[in-house]
């Protein structure tokens, strides 16, 4: 295990380029199981999930060859159904090859999944939707086993929320269904248009990306085809390197980034006191004083993004006066937030909400990183702490976030990552 030993009180300053969208790639890696044949996906970042899922597919009976910013995927006429639990708990995205195996196998066995200990992210919607389709579902010994044998017939799908997990399941399996799938209330997120784009490519007929209704007329088993395609750059990752560069008052050029998905986020940026210019190929974030404190209100896109949550928390915990933000997503994203407390942070939460007063400064201390976004949020907090910051589990930010340390030391912060003595499993 490693730790990163972050020296606080650098301007970050200059240009930085983001990946591909983890949350995105996942999802079209567990795509290309609807095609027999190679798929080579690009701009990949080279994140801990992508090995992860790439293990998964090599145990379903996939090859799969990675190469920096690529993904090759070569998917055999014959898979196996089952995803076994010591892959799959490692990593929550995982659910989404139930939707493909179940279109093409008629059958799917998957572990129940882990992930990041955000909150519970039930799968309901997930098998409620495939029920729609046609799919039985039962829970046995840990494992989902859903089944179709007769294969999937098209129908119309109404989510009780927009949850982006159901929504990509459901419409991988619709594009294998005999006949038309309406899903209502789905999600919108650039990632869902990102993998519809791919499916489309591949010869799956769907429209609607993007918007709260997508509608898919199945194709027949077989006809769909590998492709060739780029995901979509990561609005998550593009959003944290805004938000350093204005916590740390400095100048940062955000390359390979669509300003476009992040509209919300860039303009509390704006009202916080930063300039916001917006560029053909990403944005630059420049903020010359203290920032102001911003309200912030989680909700599904376009809304503002859970994920960036607690970015926007360790900007607030520096800020002149003071900021509730409101997390309506994941009940548990406020477990990291007695870790900003240890760096001099002044928060107080109730439910859902949480107060924050900021303070000229942080001062470093020791603390834990319990999920990929919530560690950036600590780093970025230890960037403005006076002395030294240490942050521990980072194994969790290296499943989001591609070459941190060296991308911070670009732009000219102080991060070293060593050996983490005092690590211990409980």
């Amino acid at each position: 295990m490693e730790r990163f030993r972050v020296t606080g009180g650098a301007r970050l300053a200059g240009e930085v380029r983001v990946d591909g969208a983890k949350n995105s790639v996942l999802k079209l890696m567990a795509a290309a199981l609807l095609a027999e044949g190679r798929t080579t996906l690009t701009n990949v970042p080279e994140i801990l999930d992508i090995d992860f899922m790439s293990a998964l597919l090599r145990r379903l009976g996939c090859e799969v060859e990675q190469r920096p910013g690529t993904v090759v995927i070569d998917v055999p006429a014959e898979l196996s159904h089952e995803a076994p639990y010591e892959l799959v708990r490692r990593l929550r995205a995982s659910i989404c090859v139930l939707g493909p195996l179940v279109a093409r196998l008629g059958r799917a066995k998957v572990a129940l999944p882990g992930g990041d200990n955000i909150g519970s992210r039930a799968l309901d919607m997930h098998i409620g939707g495939l029920a729609k389709l046609g799919a039985t579902s039962e829970s046995e010994h840990g494992y989902i086993i859903t089944e179709a044998p007769k294969g999937l017939t098209g129908a119309s799908v109404w989510l009780d929320f927009p949850s982006v997990g159901a929504t990509e399941n459901i419409l991988m399996a619709a594009v294998l269904a005999n006949g038309t799938t309406v899903i209502d209330n789905a999600a919108r997120e650039p990632e869902i248009v990102d993998l519809a784009d791919m499916l489309i490519q591949m010869g799956a007929k769907v429209s609607g990306a993007g918007t709260s209704t997508i509608e898919i007329e199945g194709v027949p088993a077989g006809s769909l085809s590998p492709t060739s395609h780029r995901t979509v750059p990561d609005r998550i990752v593009a959003g944290t390197w805004a938000v350093a560069a204005a916590m740390t008052r400095g100048d940062v050029t955000i390359l390979n980034a669509n300003p476009h998905h992040l509209e919300l986020p860039l303009d509390k940026l704006v009202t916080a006191g930063a300039d916001v210019e917006w560029m053909p190929d990403g944005f630059r974030v420049e903020m010359n004083r203290r920032p102001e404190a911003v309200d912030i209100m989680t909700l599904p896109y376009p809304g503002f993004p859970t994920d960036l949550q607690p970015a926007y928390i360790a900007l607030n915990t520096v800020a002149e006066g003071a900021a509730m933000v409101t997390e309506n997503i994941f009940e548990a994203r406020f477990m990291f937030i007695d870790e900003m407390v240890r760096l001099g942070a002044e928060i107080k939460t109730d439910g859902h909400h949480a107060v924050i007063r900021g303070r000229p400064h942080l001062s470093g201390a020791p603390v834990r990183s319990h999920d990929i976004r919530a560690g950036a949020g600590l780093v970025l907090a230890g960037l403005v702490a006076e002395g030294e910051t240490i942050v521990t589990d980072v194994h969790h930010i290296d499943r989001g976030y591609a070459d941190f340390v060296a991308q911070l030391n670009s732009l000219g912060a102080q991060v070293v990552r060593e050996p983490d003595p005092d690590h211990f499993h409980e």
